[in-house]
């Protein structure tokens, strides 16, 4: 066991896109099935982030900072947040994924960070591996 659930601390207390930190740290340290809300990230401001960045944006752990995620790579802005808005969750493929920091469990699909933190779960499609990550593990900020 870890001291706060399945991460050694709490989620960062200043977290991006104006998610819930205390949301955040319910389902990042304690939790391995459940999810935020389908949709939920169009309550915060991740999609503006997407549009209004100049090229692809790096996600990181709520938890421990590292990077996790950058995108959209080969494909643009709007089609990242087609697919998320159309599964209801941030949706990355495998090219997107930072592997050094990234695990996803065999069996049950969950995707966590090396640290710990539940971040979402891979569930394939027709074009391949899915990941549907809840925006509020993957709004850090670096360390």
């Amino acid at each position: 066991p870890k001291d706060h659930g399945t991460t050694a601390q709490p989620v960062q207390s200043d977290l991006q896109y104006g998610v819930s930190r205390k949301l955040a740290d319910k389902i990042c340290s304690y939790n391995r099935h459940f999810a935020e809300n389908g949709g939920y990230f169009v309550s915060t401001t991740f999609e503006d982030a997407v549009l209004e960045a100049k090229g692809p944006i790096t996600f990181y752990d709520s938890v421990s900072g590292k990077p996790l995620f950058v995108a959209p790579l080969n494909r643009t802005p709007d089609q990242f947040l087609a697919e998320s808005e159309s599964h209801g969750w941030p949706s990355f493929r495998d090219d997107e994924v930072i592997w050094e920091n990234v695990r996803v469990i065999k069996g049950s699909g969950e995707t966590v960070s090396v640290d710990g933190t539940h971040l979402g779960h891979n569930l394939p499609d027709r074009k391949g591996n899915r990941y549907c990550i809840n925006l509020v593990c993957i709004a850090g900020k670096p360390v």
